[in-house]
């Protein structure tokens, strides 16, 4: 099931990266990614009292709730500079940059996860580098 969700998700990214180019005309990219995350605040929110998962707060670590805090800045941060990105660039090149986030995840996995790097991840790594480098020359 989890093949579904990544290949939705994937589908849903693209739509946003074409439906955010279309939108992003004439606004301010930092205003833009405001909206952009107002929206997806009320969407999560919404999902998590459709599925009657708001009782599992009190029972979020002080480890947890650091974590979750740095990832919501980290993707702020990703959220402002792709959106400046896509403002600025071509999306057809933007697009390509912004998934290098997956070799640089697989590094960071390996450095501080401990993750296993496998011959086929290395591979898949240069393939993705190599990809997007011709993709953006």
């Amino acid at each position: 099931m989890w093949f579904v969700f990544a290949l939705l998700s994937a589908v849903f990214a693209a739509l946003t990266s074409i439906l955010a180019k279309i939108g992003i005309d004439g606004v301010n990219s930092n205003l833009a990614t405001a909206i952009r995350t107002v929206v997806v605040v009320g969407m999560a929110w919404g999902m998590v009292f459709f599925t009657n998962a708001q009782s599992g707060i009190s029972e979020i670590s002080r480890k947890s709730w650091w974590f979750l805090i740095l990832s919501g800045l980290a993707t702020g941060a990703s959220w402002m500079c792709y959106y400046k990105a896509l403002q600025t660039g071509e999306t057809s090149k933007v697009v390509p940059v912004d998934k290098l986030s997956v070799v640089i995840t697989i590094v960071l996995a390996f450095v501080f996860l401990h993750e296993k790097v496998t011959a086929k991840s290395i591979v898949g790594c240069v393939l993705i580098g190599a990809g997007t480098l011709v993709m953006v020359l």
